[in-house]
């Protein structure tokens, strides 16, 4: 049974027919607002596990907050889309829409919950809308080209409408808005600018891959089995985030303390949410820090575990900076790394420092393998190991760069814009961007000449020989002028054959008039020129046939047809009586 109901014999009141309009436009607020929302969260993708962080961060309590939102996302968009279907096609057969009501409470439930899931999100993850803007460089040329064909095809609608329709204010508005909707498509690809238009001999060489914290969604995040599955997927360095530990010792940990990671929460209960930093070296080895890997599956990827790896996995422990290190020279591999300072009643807190460089003068690895990105203490740090690489995550001009002695920048993706790449390469200082874990956007960033990105996901961009697609100014203009001249002549020749079938049909005769006919426009609320015209040709047959036409209207008043606009009948019967 439809969703809609169609109301042929009874004649609606304008209101009625104003209310029902009101919920389609109402369908349509939520079906592109929802439209919008499900693309943000499909290019959101690179960056679901930033977001279960901050949602833990909230929390205390790790979980995939992703999924309720996707499933949530999905059901809405496929029963809008479907109501959103079934309205067009009652609007190109002419019928009154009515929507159930339940269909009704439905509607409006999904347009309030996701508006209310926009004004969350622009709180609690506001950054991420920047996604939003770099992924239409990605796919901003193809989006274009779907939304020419959708507006091209409603053009059929649209066609039926005004076609069919009597020559009044609402007719021309209609034409206007269409026309004027089609133009901005004609236009939109002169402001689309995207890194992967380009001349494919300027394309710069391959990015190469860091692995961030190891390839977290292989093995649990920094620790030697995560690094060694980098190394496995041919990485060209390894990042960490390094803690001072009590005693000073630095080690690897991203969060303030060790309750997500470890089972410090088994082991000190009652220090489970201390700074990680007021731990000494010894109870932070005493840590296992796999086994919330096994339990929390953080990337759906344990399933896919031999039983080798599993039980790997279960016995790994925190990693210092020197077992980092270690495995860096061993592999020539080079480090980049942030280091946290710890808290002000830490005492190491003004040492924190010194206590990162001697671990790197007494290990093995060169110091031109190791990136330094703490901008404290530069100069001393300069001068204790010249021969550090230099680097910063803050987006800095060029001259005080080279004042600072920084070689490097790693910025994450949405300050990574593609004039400014050019200019740092053109200075000779190299780019990093992080975090980047789709192949889209490691494209993106191919083609925008970054050196380096740094991968939650190295052995999925390992898959990504060339950038997904790349095309000169020329050939996407080509695309561009002839998808506008198709559209062009399609919605013309959608025009001209409506009003053909529309003069063909009324020079057709009156055998394909009929009372049904008539009485299924009763719905309208305006009579249209072709209802009328009906009546007419059904009163003058009746007429001629010698069957009065005041006897024959009231059989339909019997009947209890009257109510169908009974005034719009009798004035051509009363006309041609007179005749």
């Amino acid at each position: 049974m439809s969703v809609w109901r169609t109301h042929v014999f009874t004649s609606l009141p304008v209101f009625v027919f104003q209310w029902e309009c009101s919920w389609f436009f109402l369908l349509c607020c939520s079906f592109l607002l929802l439209l919008v929302w499900s693309y943000f969260w499909l290019e959101a993708r690179n960056d679901y596990n930033e977001f279960n962080w901050l949602l833990y961060n909230r929390s205390a309590i790790w979980k995939d907050g992703t999924v309720p939102i996707l499933a949530t996302t999905l059901t809405g968009f496929t029963y809008t889309a479907f109501l959103m279907i079934l309205a067009l096609c009652h609007i190109a057969l002419g019928q009154q829409l009515n929507l159930f009501w339940i269909h009704k409470i439905v509607v409006l439930a999904i347009l309030l919950s996701t508006i209310t899931g926009v004004v969350s999100i622009d709180d609690f993850w506001q950054d991420e809308w920047d996604i939003v803007i770099i992924s239409l460089q990605f796919t901003g040329p193809f989006l274009h080209i779907g939304a020419l064909a959708a507006v091209t095809a409603l053009g059929w609608v649209i066609a039926n409408q005004v076609v069919r329709m009597e020559r009044s204010r609402l007719q021309f508005v209609t034409l206007v808005i269409y026309v004027s909707i089609l133009l901005v498509l004609y236009l939109v690809p002169l402001f689309i600018s995207s890194p992967c238009i380009m001349d494919r001999s300027k394309l710069g060489p391959r990015p190469a891959v860091i692995g961030r914290r190891g390839a977290p969604m292989l093995a649990p995040e920094h620790t030697i089995m995560s690094f060694s599955k980098a190394l496995q997927q041919k990485v060209t360095a390894l990042e960490a985030d390094v803690t001072i530990s009590l005693d000073g010792v630095p080690f690897l940990m991203r969060d303030r303390t060790l309750r997500r990671t470890t089972n410090v929460g088994k082991l000190f209960p009652a220090r489970q949410d201390h700074d990680a930093s007021f731990f000494n070296w010894t109870e932070i080895r005493s840590l296992n820090a796999g086994l919330w890997f096994l339990r929390d599956d953080p990337y759906w990827t344990v399933q896919y575990m031999s039983e080798k790896d599993h039980n790997r996995t279960a016995n790994q422990t925190v990693c210092s900076l020197t077992e980092l290190l270690r495995l860096a020279a061993r592999t020539n591999r080079s480090v980049i790394f942030s280091l946290r300072r710890p808290p002000p009643q830490h005492p190491r807190h003004q040492l924190w420092v010194s206590d990162a460089l001697k671990v790197i003068q007494r290990s093995s690895i060169l110091p031109e393998q190791v990136m330094w990105t703490p901008d404290w203490y530069r100069k001393k740090v300069r001068a204790a190991v010249p021969l550090l690489q230099q680097t910063s995550d803050e987006k800095l001009p060029v001259a005080e760069l080279k004042e600072r002695g920084i070689s490097s920048l790693t910025l994450h993706y949405s300050q990574a814009r593609a004039q400014d790449i050019r200019q740092f390469s053109g200075s000779n200082v190299s780019v990093n961007v992080y975090p980047v874990n789709e192949p889209w956007l490691y494209s993106l960033m191919w083609c925008s000449g970054v050196q380096s990105v740094s991968s939650d996901a190295p052995h999925i961009l390992k898959k990504v020989p060339n950038p997904i697609w790349i095309m000169s100014a020329d050939e996407y203009g080509l695309i561009w002028i002839t998808s506008d001249l198709i559209s062009v002549a399609t919605v013309i020749g959608i025009f001209i054959f409506q009003n053909y079938h529309l003069i063909r049909w009324k020079m057709s005769g009156m055998r394909s008039y009929n009372p049904e006919q008539i009485m299924l426009s009763a719905v309208v609320r305006r009579p249209s020129r072709d209802v009328n015209l009906m009546k007419e040709k059904l009163i003058f047959s009746e007429i001629s046939n010698g069957v009065g036409s005041t006897d024959e209207l009231s059989v339909y008043t019997e009947n209890g047809l009257d109510a169908y606009a009974c005034d719009d009948i009798m004035m051509p019967a009363r006309h041609a009586s007179k005749l």
